[in-house]
């Protein structure tokens, strides 16, 4: 070997071996960073936190007005998700000086704001998505109503908006439900679509912790999510557009997330795709490359069911580093999975993951199944996955729109919502 050569094989090998000594040192540094974000994310409050006169609601003052001109209930197969709301609404309003007034139920209607509101200039908005089921027996059910309180809360509190007692605001949705029971479809597929909202509403053009706010609740009677039915759907994985980043709002479920997403979405329909699959690139801290990790999958979190090099069955989410949502049906996945799957000798993971790793399984035939999963949908298949010009299949055959695994998670989520499966997480009305 010429002295030349040699000295190219000895920098190559020192560089090789300089890589290798920072790989820890770039993991414990991202460690430390998403660690940082989640403390930072946990720690911030809403500017009533510390009062809890401002926080206390009291069920027993509702006061309830009966809508005078009821309307029809559309048969099941006219349903669509959010085009038909109900008769009446639930509101509180909130001011600093004296916390939560008396809430109320009245006849569903238009808000009233003034043009100078803060929530139309500043984005003072955060909402809930959460569903009223009806069991065989006829008894209207809520699943999992603390998760959603506790994340509204959350939300609120980050864009500092009020944030009040989930306990007592579960107590009136209870009220409401058993108002618009009729509206309540009982057939399993269908239910009544809950959405709790919350607006800053003082009159300002100043920047600043509004001194007013309106929570309310309206609810839609709802069938599937998607007009085609539960069918597989295509992702184009989206590089030239970010939902979220590390220390930003991801984690909030704030109207201000959701709009920038349709515009990557219309355009990933025109080339034939259902919903975007967000990606953050950022370092690998095992090889200290930049790879495109995934995140969530259009308004859903995602999930991937792969095979390790090692044969073992892998179920594995993004985790909650502060850049994606907290979703209730993720969590009730990734619980029941540790309870129902692991004993069958499952590894279930919530760590970073990237497209490479993806379409290497993919390639490989390791890739199982992919699914998104929230309340709107409960569960999403997918079939593929656009990716840098290729296509990722996702493991379903031709003729299948839904695999096994994403069958069975979505057998036992609706099994606890309907009451077929008596669980804590079902609250019966």
């Amino acid at each position: 070997m010429s002295s030349s050569l040699r000295h190219l094989s000895s920098v190559a090998n020192a560089a090789t071996r300089a890589a290798a000594r920072q790989r820890p040192a770039l993991r414990s540094s991202w460690q430390s960073s998403v660690s940082a974000v989640s403390r930072r994310h946990q720690s911030i409050q809403a500017p009533d936190a510390t009062t809890p006169r401002l926080l206390a609601i009291d069920p027993s003052a509702l006061e309830i007005s009966k809508t005078t001109t009821p309307k029809p209930v559309l048969p099941n197969e006219e349903l669509i998700f959010g085009r038909t709301f109900t008769d009446h609404m639930l509101s509180l309003e909130w001011t600093a000086k004296d916390g939560w007034l008396a809430p109320k139920i009245t006849p569903y209607q238009n808000l009233s704001l003034d043009p100078a509101t803060c929530v139309l200039h500043y984005a003072f908005e955060a909402f809930e998505g959460m569903k009223a089921y009806k069991d065989k027996e006829g008894n209207v059910r809520l699943f999992r109503p603390d998760k959603n309180m506790a994340r509204l809360n959350r939300s609120s509190a980050r864009i500092a908006l009020p944030t009040f007692d989930g306990a007592s605001f579960i107590e009136l949705i209870k009220k409401f439900c058993q108002l618009e029971e009729r509206f309540i479809p009982s057939q399993r597929g269908y239910s009544l679509y809950i959405r709790p909202n919350i607006i800053g509403t003082q009159r300002t053009l100043g920047v600043g912790p509004p001194g007013s706010a309106l929570l309310y609740v309206i609810a839609s009677p709802v069938g599937p999510y998607y007009p085609t039915g539960f069918k597989a759907i295509s992702l184009e994985a989206t590089t030239y557009a970010v939902r979220a980043w590390p220390g930003g709002v991801g984690a909030s479920k704030l109207g201000a997330n959701y709009a920038p997403c349709i515009v990557p979405q219309m355009q990933a329909a025109t080339r034939g795709f259902h919903q975007n699959l967000w990606l953050f690139e950022d370092l690998d801290p095992a090889t200290g490359e930049k790879e495109d990790f995934v995140t969530e999958v259009g308004t859903m979190n995602l999930f991937a069911v792969m095979k390790t090099k090692d044969g073992q069955t892998e179920l594995v989410t993004a985790p909650l580093d502060g850049t994606i949502l907290e979703g209730v049906v993720r969590d009730s996945i990734l619980s029941l999975a540790r309870e129902r799957l692991i004993p069958e000798g499952w590894k279930i993971s919530e760590r970073r993951f990237h497209m490479r790793e993806v379409t290497e399984a993919a390639k490989e035939g390791r890739l199982l199944e992919v699914f998104g999963s929230g309340t709107a949908a409960v569960v999403a298949p997918v079939r593929n996955i656009s990716y840098r010009g290729e296509i990722v299949d996702c493991g379903l055959q031709q003729n299948e729109e839904v695999g096994p695994i994403t069958r069975r998670f979505k057998d036992w989520i609706e099994g606890i919502q309907y009451g077929e499966e008596e669980h804590p997480w079902s609250v019966k009305i």
